[in-house]
């Protein structure tokens, strides 16, 4: 069989997760808390591992742990840069998608005037607001802030469009809801920013692991995912044209470099989580190889999609069938991704989480740090129960939850 014709089969991606293996209450664990951090495979743990027993050092040192880190690092950015289809100098490495948000907002706000605007949307998780609103109330900006619609979750790419002024400096979008798992259509908010010479900043964190990101594609200025997301260890990637990365007045410290991307990574960077990056990213490429990092990706994300379209259908429609929950989001047919958010009347999300947990199937609650979505819908305190549907899961798995649940509800 070619590469061409190669893709790995839903067991062949599951036995790469040591994860799987644990067991809990006599049951082996259904991991549906993806949306929150997915399971991690052992090429990853391999990687991380590796790197700190035979090559840990700190930069650019004349010793050969000092060079082979040099390198390592240069590789993950190469890496990381045919995930985004981005050129590797404009992979900045961090924290997580929210404390990079914030150091590139405390830049881009010192050359805003008081009265500047701001777009961002009720949609979206606190990460993209929470920076925004802070130098905001720093700089006297205005932010705007744009409804999502309450039927479905989704989201008007036209109404974020119209909010674009003659004041704006910068858009603030999600591609997905992390609560709902709505996917925006962001391509023509970023060219019409691009068009009035306004910034455009995507937050790709929960569509990253399921829709291969374009930067060149969308058109956007900046875009921040998070590796922990997509079978990566805890770390953070932001996105920046190259030219806006060597411009933004970031806080940095005096002898550090000023280069784009590493003007942007403050002190030392989490360099095993870095190489994990970069594993996280070759096992997605290597569900189904081809000739080239990035049309493996492709075509691995191809086939994952076919795979979670039918699996979110199945969950989506095992819950719509038991009496008391209510399911928010867009349903099958529609773009989205395969996480469900969902409540069982008269029982806390907190409860139906604990109560899923006693027979193995986990899945997260509360309101995610979409906390303005939870508001919005009238959720109060205890939010929705959130499914996600991985690359490890499987329609079994989907009817013991559905099964669960049917049973909590009575």
């Amino acid at each position: 069989m070619s590469n061409e014709d190669r893709t790995l089969t839903p067991e062949q991606v599951r036995s790469q997760f040591p994860a799987l293996n644990r067991i809990h209450r006599g049951r082996s664990v259904a991991y549906f808390d993806g949306p929150g951090g997915t399971q991690v495979p052992k090429s990853v743990i391999a990687a991380m591992a590796d790197y700190l027993a035979n090559h840990n050092a700190n930069t650019h040192w004349n010793y050969p742990t000092s060079t082979e880190t040099d390198d390592l690092l240069a590789g993950a950015r190469q890496t990381v840069a045919d995930f985004l289809n981005a050129g590797p100098g404009e992979v900045v490495f961090g924290n997580n998608m929210t404390t990079m948000a914030f150091h590139l907002a405390r830049g881009l706000g010192r050359a805003w005037a008081p009265g500047d605007r701001v777009v961002v949307t009720e949609l979206d998780h606190h990460g993209n607001v929470g920076p925004w609103e802070a130098i905001a109330q720093d700089r006297d900006l205005v932010l705007d802030r744009i409804p999502f619609r309450l039927a479905d979750g989704t989201l008007d790419p036209e109404r974020v469009v119209a909010a674009i002024g003659p004041r704006t400096r910068l858009v603030a979008v999600g591609w997905a809801s992390n609560a709902l798992g709505s996917i925006t259509d962001v391509a023509p908010i970023c060219r019409a920013a691009a068009e009035r010479g306004v910034a455009s900043f995507v937050d790709a964190v929960h569509s990253a692991p399921h829709l291969l990101p374009d930067v060149q594609a969308i058109d956007c200025d900046y875009l921040a995912c998070s590796p922990y997301k997509f079978y990566g260890p805890h770390t953070g990637v932001l996105f920046g044209r190259a030219n806006l990365l060597r411009s933004v007045d970031i806080p940095r410290l005096r002898p550090a470099p000023n280069d784009a991307p590493d003007r942007l990574e403050t002190g030392t960077q989490n360099h095993e989580g870095i190489v994990g990056i970069a594993a996280a990213i070759e096992f997605l490429a290597g569900i189904a190889p081809r000739a080239t990092r990035r049309d493996s990706l492709v075509a691995a994300y191809r086939a994952l999609h076919q795979r979670a379209t039918s699996l979110f259908a199945r969950l989506w429609n095992g819950l719509g069938s038991i009496p008391r929950v209510r399911r928010y989001g867009p349903g099958p047919g529609v773009p989205r991704t395969p996480t469900a958010g969902f409540v069982v009347d008269g029982v806390p999300s907190g409860e139906v989480a604990r109560q899923l947990a006693d027979r193995a199937v986990f899945v997260s609650h509360g309101d995610f740090y979409a906390a303005t979505v939870i508001e919005r819908l009238e959720l109060g305190e205890e939010g929705l129960v959130r499914a996600g549907c991985a690359c490890y899961t499987v329609e079994s798995e989907v009817d013991r939850l559905v099964d669960g649940v049917a049973e909590i509800a009575g």
